[in-house]
């Protein structure tokens, strides 16, 4: 470890006295280089994938390479069939670095994306609040106040003109008058019908004969009678 920490060491200080000139001529009024932006870091991040992902075909295929020519040898070669397996088990450490690896470009790729989503989605909302503040800024209310009692007035003369219209010409006549008075010909026309008595035809009389009120023969002779008796 130490011998490692001597090496990057060495190449960092060899490294920033290399760039100390660069950065004094920026202070100079040189401009220093700014960062990538958000596509071109999508595009080298999309890049990478791709590439790991051919690493990982390529490993992948080693793997299986490795496992036949261990079974190959067997116990015929075993030196042969343990390098094999050797050689085996490096190519997973690698494939498996290589996924974890890609788990992390995935990541920061799609955190880039959302993040300049976001940042264009802000850049339109922001133009768009300009174009609405534009718009407000041409507008006067006091002639939106005029406008509105305009269109107000315009809709009552509209409103007066469909009445008159709709009103009936002649002589106006009270409704509740013409109700009594036809309530005054039912009236009589009902007292009419019952005063009426239906005529009853001749023919259909009833034919029994009421009794004489001339006296008869006796009662002449008993009257007669009773006169001489009482003379």
């Amino acid at each position: 470890m130490s011998k490692i920490y001597k090496l990057f060491k060495g190449s960092s200080s060899s490294s920033s006295s290399s760039h100390y000139p660069s950065s004094s001529k920026s202070k100079h009024g040189h401009r220093s280089r700014t960062g990538p932006s958000p596509q071109e870091a999508i595009h080298k991040l999309r890049e990478t994938e791709e590439m790991l992902a051919k690493k990982q075909d390529f490993l992948e295929n080693k793997i299986e390479q490795e496992m036949m020519i261990a079974k190959k040898n067997g116990l015929k070669n075993k030196r042969a069939a343990l390098q094999a397996l050797k050689r085996k088990k490096r190519f997973e450490q690698q494939l498996t670095q290589i996924d974890g690896t890609l788990s992390t470009i995935e990541f920061q790729r799609e955190a880039l994306e959302n993040a300049n989503t976001n940042t264009e989605v802000l850049k339109t909302m922001g133009y768009a609040a300009k174009a609405i503040k534009g718009v407000h800024q041409n507008m006067d209310l006091d002639k939106i106040d005029s406008l509105m009692q305009d269109i107000t007035e315009s809709q009552e003369v509209a409103q007066e003109i469909c009445d008159a219209i709709s009103r009936p010409f002649g002589d106006a006549f009270d409704e509740d008058e013409l109700l009594a008075e036809l309530a005054e010909l039912e009236l009589e026309d009902s007292m009419t019908n019952m005063g009426r008595v239906p005529s009853v035809p001749a023919s259909k009389l009833p034919t029994s004969k009421l009794p004489s009120t001339r006296p008869s023969q006796r009662t002449r002779k008993y009257r007669t009678r009773a006169c001489r008796i009482m003379n």
